[in-house]
């Protein structure tokens, strides 16, 4: 089950989208997330494996002890997961299909849990360019207290899979059915 605030951001999303594409960047109205604004997140693709923010919202800024305009997101995680990322990030970009990971938020003082929303976006000039993202915490920063956090992946799904109910399993015992 998906935090109420990244259901709102796919909602929103999936609002914009026009059929099978993702939405235009210009759709997207900053003034319509207000309440996000410090969570959400912009990313621009330069190339292959390289999406650079291009807006991030105090609370993003915040965690990473940073300016991050013009950073490659992968670099704010764990070398071990930036290929699944990188690979996510396409993937989400080609099917228009948004995805969320669950991510531990890690500084030298502590973590924390974090659901992070990636949703691709067409640019006029480029298309599939941009993700508009947004950092969801699933419980209290306060461990990190202003050091610098880097992420590490703990899970990846498409939204609709995080979305969807647990598919229910049989089990037999000594040939009884049991759930």
């Amino acid at each position: 089950m998906l935090h109420s605030n990244t259901e709102l951001l796919i909602d929103y999303w999936r609002e914009r989208k026009r059929g099978g594409l993702s939405p235009l960047r210009n759709a997207i109205q900053p003034s319509d997330l207000s309440g996000l604004l410090p969570q959400v997140f912009i990313l621009g693709r330069t190339g292959p494996g390289r999406w650079v923010f291009r807006l991030a919202g105090g609370l993003v800024a915040d965690l990473h002890g940073r300016d991050l305009r013009q950073l490659n997101v992968l670099a704010l995680w764990d070398e071990a997961d930036r290929p699944r990322l990188a690979t996510a990030l396409e993937a989400c970009r080609r099917t228009a299909d948004p995805f969320v990971a669950v991510v531990e938020a890690r500084s030298s003082r502590g973590s924390s849990t974090v659901e992070l929303s990636f949703a691709p976006l067409v640019a006029e000039a480029s298309p599939f360019d941009r993700i508009i993202g947004l950092y969801q915490p699933l419980e209290s920063l306060e461990p990190l207290h202003g050091h610098p956090a880097d992420l590490r992946l703990r899970h990846i799904a498409t939204a609709a899979e995080r979305a969807s109910p647990p598919r229910l399993r049989l089990a037999a015992l000594d040939g009884r059915l049991i759930a």
